[in-house]
């Protein structure tokens, strides 16, 4: 594993953003809503060294990415250990996350969440042709 989350065009394989963690990446999933263009991403630090470090040390939360407009959106936490699986649930509301501390996390999305990306697309006008 590395620090990047990378997000690649299907047909071609062209790289579309490598998002830099800083942290161990062991799992991504990307958003079913095509009006939430969002990418997460979990890991932390090596099971390994868990045991000396603390929780908020160790950057054990699910990153969220914007990929089309390539920015860090923010993060989630909830586990004691590194995140080893995420996926989104299929109408996109949720996600689920399993970490190395034995546990499975349902987390439910705002609100906020989904008409963020709407927000933004109107404040700085790109895609405004696109929506017409």
């Amino acid at each position: 594993t590395d620090q990047f989350a990378r997000l690649f065009e299907t047909k071609t394989l062209r790289l579309l953003y490598a998002f830099n963690s800083e942290r161990p990446l062991n799992s991504a999933a990307i958003s079913p809503l095509p009006h939430c263009p969002y990418l997460i991403a979990g890991g932390g630090q090596d099971a390994m060294s868990v045991t000396t470090t603390a929780a908020q040390q160790g950057k054990f939360e699910t990153l969220f990415f914007d990929h089309a407009f390539g920015e860090e959106l923010g993060c989630i936490g909830g586990h004691f250990g590194p995140v080893n699986t995420l996926a989104f649930a299929p109408h996109g509301r949720s996600y689920a996350s399993g970490g190395e501390d034995g546990y499975i996390r349902i987390h439910h999305l705002d609100q906020e969440y989904f008409e963020a990306y709407e927000k933004k697309v109107t404040e700085s006008g790109i895609l405004a042709a696109d929506k017409a």
